[in-house]
């Protein structure tokens, strides 16, 4: 249960990280991004590739997040001065161009040319190695606790907020409940999660299994992106971006460059995906094309949708949704529906788009998103 745990840890946190991606440039800035997954698979190879030429694997990462950025700016030259529909079009077919020439192309696999299409093994993983002290074994555990404190306590501070009274033009002073309770309901349910992970987590590091430790290094990269984004979006920055999502012609009359601006939201997103494919080849330890399949994106939109446009919150909420869901289903459906494994995938696929279309009836914005903020259908 432990290693099961760590497992849907590690795979929820890697599709919150490239979904905050997606979310930037789709749910603050407006750009209908169909291809993401691209910008995942340059980021997985171009780490892996690195890793096994002797570069450490940091500065491997970081690679992949620069070579996937570059990729967002070479996108946004050719496709921001375009509508979105035609946007989509071009951003779905890069993604399966990428995966198409790395799939037919030979790599540089060491000190070897090797095609693509057999895949790129035995690379290495952060922490893969068991500590030879117990000193550091406990620094792990404690940096994890650290994490897990300052999880509760933003927790908390984001429920306080909704409970400070405000002033409304007729000088009354009010609260918003409806936001409060769901507030309340969906920090309870990911707080429940948090210490199941930690509990987890420092189960693991005792003992140390390696995917323990690369659990905690994601942990703190989703969280250090996290708090950034949070700041950038609040930023004049993101204001501008917010002001684009909605109107572009009104930051044109203001004088602000509204293609620059888009090309960075597209850069920067990029580079968080290319940052979550690193940790998506760290976790599967073999890579193949197959695995950046068009399907990641379209789950990455219904992890956005779920949980919200336009709140950082609701994306990983959303990605912890989306994989309870493919949890529970795993397991539980086939003790209750007697079908194939095929047709089982397949009614699960059909719950989840009827769940879907009943959001979407019930509350259009997603869980936490704001209604006065959408963008879908624009």
């Amino acid at each position: 249960m432990v290693e099961y745990l760590i497992f849907l840890a590690i795979s929820t946190a890697i599709f919150a990280l490239f979904a905050l991606g997606l979310n930037l440039q789709w749910g603050f800035t407006g750009l209908i991004n169909f291809g993401h997954i691209a910008f995942m698979t340059l980021g997985a190879y171009t780490t892996v590739l690195l890793s096994l030429k002797g570069v450490p694997l940091l500065i491997s990462a970081v690679a992949g997040a620069i070579v996937a950025a570059f990729l967002g700016l070479i996108i946004g030259f050719a496709t921001l001065r375009l509508r979105e529909d035609y946007l989509a079009i071009v951003t779905i077919g890069t993604g399966e161009l990428i995966r198409l020439v790395v799939n037919n192309q030979e790599l540089p696999v060491g000190d070897t040319w090797i095609s693509g299409a057999f895949g790129v093994q035995s690379y290495r993983i952060p922490l893969s190695t068991e500590p030879n002290l117990l000193f550091v074994k406990f620094v792990t555990i404690g940096v994890l606790t650290l994490l897990a404190a300052v999880t509760f306590f933003s927790l908390w501070r984001w429920i306080r907020i909704t409970q400070i009274s405000r002033t409304t033009d007729l000088g009354k002073r009010i609260t918003n409940k409806q936001e409060f309770a769901s507030r309340l309901g969906v920090a309870i349910v990911l707080a429940v999660l948090a210490a199941a992970i930690y509990i987890s987590g420092v189960i693991g590091l005792y003992n140390y299994n390696p995917k323990a430790g690369l659990m905690l290094v994601l942990l703190l990269v989703l969280a250090f992106v996290y708090w950034r984004l949070e700041i950038l979006v609040r930023s004049p920055w993101g204001r501008i971006l917010k002001a684009i999502r909605e109107d572009e012609e009104i930051p044109k009359a203001l004088g602000k460059n509204v293609f620059w601006y888009k090309l960075q939201s597209l850069m920067l997103g990029g580079a968080i995906a290319g940052i979550a494919g690193a940790f998506f080849a760290w976790q599967l330890g073999a890579i193949y094309p197959d695995n950046f399949q068009p399907q990641i994106t379209f789950d990455t939109w219904i992890m956005v949708i779920l949980g919200g446009s336009g709140n950082n919150v609701g994306t990983i909420l959303g990605a912890v949704i989306f994989f309870a869901y493919d949890a529970l289903t795993r397991e539980v459906l086939p003790r209750i529906v007697s079908l194939d494994e095929a047709r089982l995938g397949a009614f699960r696929i059909m719950v989840i788009g009827l769940f879907l279309m009943v959001l979407m009836i019930w509350r259009p914005q997603g869980i936490l998103g704001k209604k006065e903020e959408l963008t879908l259908g624009k």
